[in-house]
């Protein structure tokens, strides 16, 4: 099947109880025994399943070409759980140009704990090649990256890592249904669903998906039920039903987005624009194999500074100032602020969620606040 028809109908079935063509939403966090101990439907307590988790488990494992998914109530936590299924001593090659959340948690959490890291570029293959170690068991990619959209080149790196026998994270949450990476060897895909599979800016979530159900996503697992950080039953069920519309939706904001980068690339007051799609990005001609289409995120750099982007992004009417990314509507943020102290973001940077708007209305509206 066609990815439009996988994800209307992965992880879905008729209930069988009312022939509901809506799955029912089921709030129960204890599922009845039979009379000799053993659960016959399947489910025990909810942190270990629920029928609205595993629907979404497995709705999300197959549109991404997975054997498994393990669902988390973030991103964040999805993040940790990976990290957690280490060993202390383990080194991790983590992106330079990456979510700034997941450079957090290495670096104010689990180097506390025993891991190892080293923050490159992952797009640079020599960067890769010179700084595995033999305690590497871990590579983090995200690509595109944020903020900066920088493309790691998928096949190339995991090709660079199984040849020693290192595992290979790629963290999908800006591309979603354009990029494959299982396809291109990557062992796990990392999905922050409160982005794109959500698409509307109300639930949180995190789903970490497996190539193969080997030994290393069975830790993961155990920590999902152990640790217990993960989505409600009404979170699965929102996520799930964003999916549906997930490979329309990303067209959408992809066309947006080129449209919105083409004008902001001739502009007077942009001096560079971050946007796969353009022919003069660096990493134009990898994500044009890799991608059907370049994505809804880009960034821009203003001409004079912190200053001048601050009040660029004041004076945007639909543009809203907001943190996230994915939903319908379209966000702005100065991503250095946002981030704080030790922030990588070059302060005359703005971050664009392009939304699924007029693109000539979001042109207009960027226009007037470049003034």
């Amino acid at each position: 099947m066609k990815i439009e028809t996988v994800a209307v109908h992965a992880g879905h079935a008729i209930d069988p109880a009312t022939g509901a063509v809506s799955a029912p939403i089921h709030l129960s966090t204890t599922f009845e025994r039979d009379v000799e101990g053993g659960y016959p439907h399947g489910f025990m307590y909810t942190r270990n399943n629920n029928p609205n988790r595993q629907a979404l488990e497995e709705g999300i494992s197959a549109l991404e070409g997975g054997a498994a998914g393990a669902a988390f109530g973030s991103g964040t936590a999805a993040t940790m759980a990976i990290f957690q299924a280490l060993e202390p001593g383990d080194h991790v090659l983590a992106h330079l140009d990456a979510y700034y959340g997941t450079s957090r948690l290495l670096c104010e959490i689990f180097l506390r704990w025993g891991l190892e890291a080293d923050f490159i570029d992952m797009s640079d293959l020599a960067a890769v090649k010179k700084s595995l170690r033999k305690k590497t068991k871990l590579a983090w990619m995200e690509t595109p990256s944020n903020p900066l959209l920088k493309i790691v080149d998928i096949a190339a790196v995991t090709q660079i890592l199984h040849d020693v026998g290192v595992l290979c994270v790629c963290d999908n949450t800006w591309a979603p249904v354009l990029q494959r990476p299982f396809d291109l060897g990557a062992d796990l895909i990392l999905h922050s669903t409160t982005k794109y599979f959500g698409g509307h800016c109300d639930v949180a979530g995190g789903i970490v998906v497996s190539r193969t159900e080997n030994e290393f996503f069975q830790r993961v697992r155990t920590i999902q039920y152990s640790g217990g950080a993960i989505p409600s039953p009404f979170d699965c069920w929102l996520i799930l039903r964003g999916m549906r519309t997930l490979p329309w939706r990303m067209r959408a904001h992809s066309e947006n987005a080129m449209k919105v980068a083409c004008f902001l690339a001739q502009h007077q007051q942009v001096e560079h624009v971050h946007y796969p799609g353009l022919p003069s990005h660096p990493g134009h001609e990898i994500a044009g194999k890799q991608m059907s289409m370049f994505g809804g995120m880009l960034s821009f750099d203003v001409a004079g500074g912190r200053e001048a982007a601050m009040n660029v992004a004041a004076k945007t009417k639909i543009f809203i100032r907001a943190t996230s990314l994915g939903g319908v509507e379209s966000l702005i943020e100065h991503r250095a602020s946002i981030e704080g102290k030790g922030t990588t973001s070059p302060e005359s940077l703005l971050r664009l969620s392009i939304g699924l708007e007029n693109a000539d209305d979001l042109i207009e509206d960027l226009d007037q606040a470049l003034g």
